[in-house]
């Protein structure tokens, strides 16, 4: 067996890895709800403009990623996004939802919207911070 470089998987290859690590996780826990969690808004030609991307399991969810097209920013489809990201999370049973943000992208939007920064990681990219935000869930 030999380690070899390759930095440049497919998507289905990063998809069969994330696959194989949710089934150890959901054997070393019993969680088997995991799901795949996202919208996305499209522009009349069909392109996606704008996604709420992640996943729910156990109790919790990841959002991933959260981005609009430079276009169609400052117009709340950013808060639309994040708001159906919650509705399903809520509706699936989750309690928390979990999320990244380096200090030159949104957390200040994440902290309006009652996600709390839990930790700042200094440096990450190095002059900048990458903050972790949460959201409890209130039933």
């Amino acid at each position: 067996m030999r380690i070899e470089a390759k930095h440049d998987l497919s998507a289905n290859d990063v998809a069969a890895v994330e696959q194989r690590i949710y089934e150890h996780n959901r054997e070393a826990t019993g969680a088997r709800d995991g799901r795949d969690l996202g919208f996305v808004i499209r522009d009349e030609t069909g392109d996606v403009v704008g996604a709420a991307l992640g996943y729910s399991w156990a109790g919790i969810a990841e959002l991933r990623q959260l981005w609009v097209a430079e276009g169609f920013r400052g117009c709340g489809r950013g808060r639309a996004l994040l708001a159906s990201f919650v509705d399903e999370a809520r509706k699936r049973g989750v309690k928390r939802i979990w999320l990244a943000s380096y200090d030159f992208q949104a957390p200040l939007f994440y902290e309006r919207a009652g996600f709390v920064r839990v930790a700042d990681l200094k440096d990450w990219p190095i002059g900048h911070t990458n903050s972790v935000l949460c959201l409890t869930m209130n039933d």
